[in-house]
């Protein structure tokens, strides 16, 4: 049964890797025909990122609808060949469940038109610094879509207790609806501070996402190892095109969508507590941050040179490809720590 289903699984991730990988030529002729153009920070506002970025002005932005672009037509496809051929072989890789997957792909959609209208925003220069949402106001996006899933959670699916590796299960009571909250802010937060070099998000993601499916596989929730090796597939794609130079970037409505979505899971496998390690790069980054803005505030100084880290270690000089690159071997290794912990724990 076990070997089947990882079988079905595998095809799913290939199949997504290869419609991405067909649609993405027609995409970026789209992108670039009607100069859905990556806006750069001026030199007054983001010094270091505008010497570093500058030369990137007219790559477009939105690619991030690729990949949840994929993951719904293969959604509509299989479910549509359930509906009409139910005993076909092909039916059985529809992977829409009540159960596993009707949360995170909702979770999905709905952060990605939240992420796409901000990025038809900076297009089109509406909105302050040149255009787009303030962050303050993606933070509170993010809060709508963690609540409306936390009340689900909380009230269709029962939850309300916490797994802590190594110590078992704790009823956290209502306590469960701000906590989730939390996890899907801190995600989507994370993953928008991360997608700031050529193929740094797509890749931290990528071990991100393959943690989650691990642990969600030996669960038993195929449905939903099936729907993260769709995420997987659509974002091994994007980085072909995204290793420097890219082709075109994640944008909001891929960096969102994706954030709150690795959230959701982690809440669906019981394994929000190992997030610190299987995405240590995304915590890294927006911790930056976030300690930057607290040091300037009361302080007066800076920590780092440039925030999210990756620009300070641009500052110090190193190239972009090497950030990219440690930053994923780093990735590596502390999800492999999150996965043992996991699994002994």
């Amino acid at each position: 049964m076990e070997t089947l289903e990882l079988v079905r699984i595998i095809i799913l991730g290939a199949t997504a890797f290869g419609v991405a990988f067909f649609l993405t030529p027609l995409a970026t002729h789209f992108l670039y025909k009607y100069k859905f153009s990556k806006q750069i920070k001026s030199e007054k506002v983001a010094p270091v990122f505008n010497k570093y970025h500058k030369h990137k002005v007219g790559t477009p932005t939105m690619g991030g609808v690729l990949i949840w672009g994929t993951v719904l037509l293969l959604l509509v496809f299989f479910y549509l060949v359930h509906l009409i051929f139910p005993n076909s072989d092909l039916a059985s890789l529809n992977f829409l469940d009540r159960g596993e997957t009707y949360l995170p792909i909702a979770a999905l959609i709905i952060a990605a038109l939240f992420g796409l209208a901000d990025d038809i925003l900076g297009v089109l220069h509406i909105g302050p610094r040149g255009g787009g949402l303030r962050m303050s106001h993606r933070i509170l996006l993010y809060t709508v879509v963690g609540a409306l899933g936390a009340l689900w959670f909380f009230f269709k699916l029962d939850l309300t207790t916490l797994n802590v590796p190594f110590w078992g299960e704790f009823n956290i009571g209502i306590w469960y609806i701000p906590y989730f909250i939390f996890i899907i802010v801190a995600t989507a937060f994370s993953t928008n501070e991360t997608d700031g070099l050529d193929g740094l998000s797509s890749g931290i993601l990528m071990v991100a996402f393959a943690s989650l499916g691990i642990f969600a596989f030996l669960q038993g929730h195929y449905h939903l190892t099936s729907f993260i090796a769709i995420i997987l597939g659509a974002l091994l794609a994007f980085l072909w095109f995204n290793i420097p130079p890219a082709r075109f970037y994640m944008g909001d409505t891929g960096s969102m969508s994706l954030g709150v979505t690795l959230g959701v899971i982690a809440m669906l496998t019981s394994a929000s507590l190992l997030l610190p390690f299987i995405g240590f790069v995304l915590v890294m980054e927006s911790s930056s941050v976030v300690i930057q803005t607290i040091s300037k505030k009361f302080f007066k100084k800076k920590i780092f040179h440039s925030t999210p880290i990756h620009h300070h270690f641009e500052a110090l000089g190193w190239p972009e490809s090497k950030i990219v690159m440690r930053f994923w071997i780093v990735a590596v290794v502390m999800a492999g720590f999150g996965i043992v912990i996991g699994i002994v724990g």
